[in-house]
């Protein structure tokens, strides 16, 4: 039994009053129980939950609070009484009475944790220094203001919290640091608050409700609000093992609100100083800055250097942005500007500002900031890569006043045309053949209320190429390479396409498709298995074994499901049948790549698919193209198999200009192609030296190539096999740079040297760097070679306001027909007018007819020749686009467009009905009496010729092409599932599939011959 001198407060605080009374607070521990635990070591700082007492241990004490240690140290009721005397704690929670060990006092297990709080890792010792208060410990719970206590002062002493990570349960070896030692008192024993005269202070206590500089309450809210009427106990068990004291039932006396008390004075005591000097040592452990301190300039500066990487690269592109979209837009001026007759035959490059130079230089600078990075930052590398798309490929768009390329100016025609009418007529141009993109061009602008294309046509070129990297992304996704090789990939696909076919054009929207098309063969169909079989010993068979034997390039298709994989399928002949509607190249493309993959063990389809997916293209152009290859067959079937003529139509040929700065432009875009190609062999070989082959790449880049054997496609073969094969070859490309294997860790600074220890010569760190730095110059040259390649045309492609203006006149006067007659050097096939021509009444004015022109300007006779053999309402038409033509590629005079229209001015027999500065219009002064305008052509024919065979083979392709998608989706269960049910799939199809191409051979034959 113990005396108590003051008034006993069990379960609250005192009042206002109380603790106004000049008795100062203070605590007396009572026994609860007689159970005693060992004596604790006096380096058992475990941590304590905020908001609940610590339980003292048993052992010898010492009359002054000290303990009696062999150390010597100073017990922790000076401490404690200074650090955190009022710890908040959640309203109506109590400490639970004494219990047996492990219980709560409703009966039921407690929670036990061990003795390493949370966050601390195990063997780690405290700092020396360390303060029990430095920062609340979570709970079990997860929430601070509950965590375990094995040490508490003893005698009249205030709560004090451990700080969090200190346990007793070290790893063996570890020593903690020195630290002042937490006095305890007898396991059992609950903490409650006392009212005791001020006259006799304990030794070191602080005034209640007060705390001392430095010390931060529980919780991180200031409150200083006592925790008594908190009482705790523990079990024996729970006193060494560092048991977790829970909350105790509801019930219990309620907390006031935190609101800290105003602080007593308490009289100055000798062991005040040592309080302090303690406590001030854990802020020395773990210095942290002081919110109400302002940093220094310098540090200021330091820390924003130190964080350049972050927002470097993205000032960088906005940066480069702004300025490349000045630079073009903004009137003509020093250093701005574009001034459209400045453009001379190297393109646009000519009239280009140095600021749009810089700004690209800026852009291609921050990607590779970006990249060189050890962070994947995967939104800002493609957003750097859309910015550097923006600028080469949105450049026509920026300084045309009107949409350039005049051919895409007929596919708005032909829009306009199957809006109108609600079908096509291949009998007007054999492009209304294949009229899937038209088609859906005409439903959407007809649907969205859509009457002008014209901002549809400029933006084409720039929306195409962003769309472009979407599917090459993904695909990139599927290859075993490293971040960087990844993202230089996507760059340089955007630095080489050159090529111009990303108009308002079928071959544009098909090439989308295609990307579309191979990335779902990889990414859901891909099939990666390594050879286990053993290796021939000898011959050409040795070889292939090795190289089948090689590490994948591509990643395999796991954990993908079958309803995934049957919409996927879907999508994929959704995708064919787009692009078989829709273009006349693209449908062989996706052919072949889908038969090289079965060939090389790429893909989980079948060899069913590749049968119908052939035979779907056959039967379009059999059965729905009847009006275009029946008169026609020579020019379908002339090139095939002449290699060597088709590459001269592709490349020589186009070569042949007089000017000379305009040859160079060719030039450039042939030295593109032998760059690209020469990094593409380069990274495959690199590849091959660290036991990788990359098969996929390889057949991308392979595939397009056997295009050469079909036919010349108007001289343009070439530039169709450049398109398709850039895939491939800016993948490979990327492999001449960053060759490695990505390191199977996360930070993607790690990566794999080559297999064999001699291969590696220099250090691999410098390499990386060189690496980085190699890549960005070759960027930089292709971005500006792209600029002369790309817009070397811009001359002759650029359209302007006066010339659309005056075939806005013809359309205005189609009535009931019209004819264009178009300026050319010679007459002669496969010429393309230079002016925009049939936007509007493709079936009215017929664009058809040439008109032959000389160097010599005054040389007007055959055309006006020409121009008199043509019915009434045909206009002769002279454009600055046909002008800019001849002038760079037949070697016409510089000024040669302004004498000849002064020539035709003064002709008596020519009449000039419409003329501005880029354009002017002639047709006949004089008409026979009783001349009357034609008719326009009828462009609904007799109908399609047929044969007799035609039915059957109907039925037939019907046959094959269920037995054959049955087959493919029966298959997708795995390879061993319903075999026999494949197996007659199988012999239904087989037949069906030869019936159909005998019929479809004999239309070309009959149909042929009798046309």
């Amino acid at each position: 039994m113990i005396r108590l001198p003051a008034t006993l407060h069990i379960g609250r605080p005192p009042t206002v009053e109380e603790a106004a009374n000049p008795d100062a607070t203070g605590t007396v521990t009572t026994p609860a129980q007689t159970t005693s635990a060992p004596p604790a070591d006096p380096a058992d700082t475990s941590a304590t939950k905020p908001g609940l007492r610590s339980q003292p241990t048993s052992g010898p004490q010492a009359v002054d609070g000290t303990r009696a240690d062999g150390d010597g140290q100073r017990g922790a009721s000076a401490k404690a009484a200074s650090t955190k005397p009022d710890t908040a704690t959640k309203p109506g929670t109590t400490m639970p009475s004494a219990t047996a060990p492990g219980k709560e006092p409703n009966g039921k297990p407690g929670t036990a944790t061990p003795g390493t709080a949370k966050g601390a890792a195990p063997g780690k010792t405290p700092a020396k220094g360390a303060s029990p208060t430095e920062a609340p410990a979570k709970g079990s719970d997860g929430k601070p203001g509950a965590t375990t206590s094995n040490a508490a002062a003893s005698g009249p002493a205030a709560p004090s919290a451990a700080a969090p990570g200190t346990s007793k349960d070290a790893a063996p070896g570890k020593t903690p640091a020195k630290r002042p030692v937490t006095e305890t008192a007898a396991a059992g024993t609950v903490p409650v608050p006392i009212v005791r005269p001020a006259s006799a202070p304990s030794t070191g206590e602080a005034a209640a409700g007060t705390t001392p500089a430095g010390a931060t309450p529980a919780g991180g809210s200031a409150t200083g609000s006592a925790t008594s009427g908190t009482a705790a106990s523990a079990s024996a068990a729970g006193a060494s093992a560092g048991a977790v004291p829970v909350e105790a039932p509801q019930q219990a006396s309620p907390m006031p609100a935190a609101t800290p008390p105003t602080a007593l004075p308490a009289p100055p005591q000798t062991a005040t100083p040592q309080v302090a000097t303690e406590q001030a040592q854990p802020q020395q452990a773990t210095p942290q800055p002081t919110p109400g301190k302002p940093r220094t300039l310098g540090g200021r500066i330091g820390a924003l250097v130190a964080s350049a990487p972050k927002w470097l690269p993205v000032l960088l592109v906005l940066e480069g942005l702004v300025m490349y979209i000045l630079a073009l837009k903004v009137a003509p001026g020093p250093l701005r500007g574009v001034d459209p007759d400045d453009i001379d035959g190297l393109g646009l490059i000519s009239a280009l500002p140095a600021t749009a130079f810089i700004a690209i230089l800026i852009m291609i600078v921050s990607f590779f900031v970006t990249v060189a990075q050890s962070t994947d930052r995967k939104f800002l590398l493609l957003f750097q890569i859309a910015a550097i798309t923006f600028a080469l490929h949105g450049a026509g768009a920026l300084v045309a006043t009107a949409p350039r390329f005049p051919t895409a100016y007929i596919h708005a025609g032909f829009v306009e045309f199957i809006s109108r009418t609600g079908e096509s007529a291949i009998s007007i141009d054999a492009r209304m053949g294949w009229p899937g993109f038209f088609a859906l061009f005409a439903f959407v602008t007809k649907a969205a209320g859509i009457t002008d294309l014209t901002p549809i046509l400029q933006w084409t070129p720039l929306v195409s190429n962003l769309l472009y990297l979407l599917p090459f992304v993904l695909i990139l996704r599927q290859v075993v390479a490293t971040t960087r090789a990844r993202w230089f990939a996507a760059l340089l696909f955007v630095l080489v396409q050159w090529i111009g076919q990303d108009y308002f054009s079928p071959q544009g929207f098909t090439f989308a498709l295609y990307l579309a098309f191979i990335a779902i063969l990889l990414r859901w169909f891909g099939r990666v298995e390594q050879r286990t079989k053993p290796i021939p010993p000898k011959g050409l068979r040795k070889l292939l074994g090795k190289l089948d034997a090689m590490t994948p390039g591509e990643l395999a298709n796991t954990g993908t499901y079958r309803a995934d994989k049957l919409l996927m399928l879907m999508m994929l002949l959704a995708l064919f049948v787009a692009s078989v509607a829709s273009h006349q190249i693209t449908p062989f493309m996706m052919l072949g790549v889908v038969t090289a993959f079965l060939i090389f063990k790429r893909t989980s389809l079948t060899w069913g698919l590749p049968f119908f997916l052939g035979l779907l293209v056959l039967a379009w152009i059999s059965y729905m193209t009847v009006g275009f290859w029946s008169s026609q067959i020579g020019a379908i079937f002339g090139g095939f198999g002449r290699i060597l003529q088709n590459i001269g139509n592709s490349t020589g040929d186009r070569i042949e200009g007089s000017d000379p700065a305009h040859a160079l432009v060719l030039q450039a875009r042939l030295g593109i192609l032998v760059v690209i190609l020469s990094l593409a062999a380069t990274g495959l070989f690199r590849r091959f030296r660290r036991g990788v082959f990359d098969r996929s790449a390889l057949i991308l880049l392979c595939v397009p190539v056997l295009a050469l054997g079909l036919q010349s496609y108007g001289g343009e073969i070439g530039l169709r096999i450049y398109m398709f094969a850039l895939p491939g070859a800016c993948l490979l490309a990327a492999y001449a740079f960053f060759p490695n294997l990505p390191a199977d860790s996360a930070d993607v600074r790690e990566e794999t040297v080559p297999l064999r220890k001699r291969n590696v010569r220099f250090n691999p760190q410098l390499t990386k760097k060189l690496s980085v730095v190699l890549a960005a110059c070759f960027a930089v040259l292709f971005a500006f070679a792209f600029l002369l390649a790309r817009y070397g045309n811009e001359k002759f492609e650029r359209v302007t306001t006066g010339e659309v203006a005056a075939l806005h006149y013809v359309y205005q006067h189609d009535k009931p027909s019209a004819k264009v007659l178009y300026l050319v050097p010679k007459t002669g096939p496969e010429v393309t007018p230079t002016l925009p021509w049939g936007e509007k009444d493709v079936e009215l004015v017929n664009f058809g007819v040439q008109a032959r022109v000389h160097k010599d300007p005054t040389q007007i006779a055959d055309a006006v020749a020409a121009l008199k053999e043509q019915p009434r309402n045909s206009y002769l038409i002279v454009s600055r686009g046909q002008v800019s033509y001849l002038q760079l590629n037949e070697g016409f005079p510089e000024d040669w467009g302004t004498k000849f229209r002064a020539a035709l001015d003064a002709s008596p027999d020519l009449k000039r009905v419409f003329s501005n500065e880029d354009a002017a219009l002639y047709t006949w002064k004089k008409f026979v009496r009783g001349t009357e305008i034609p008719e326009p052509q009828p462009y609904k024919g007799r109908g399609d010729p047929t044969t007799p065979w035609t039915p059957v083979g109907i039925g037939a392709l019907a046959v094959t092409w269920v037995s054959l998608f049955a087959y493919e989706v029966i298959r997708l269960n795995g390879p061993n599932r319903a075999r026999k049910a494949r197996k007659r799939l199988i012999f239904l199809a087989v037949p069906a599939f030869v019936i159909a191409l005998a019929v479809i051979i004999e239309r070309f034959i009959y149909i042929a011959q009798n046309n």
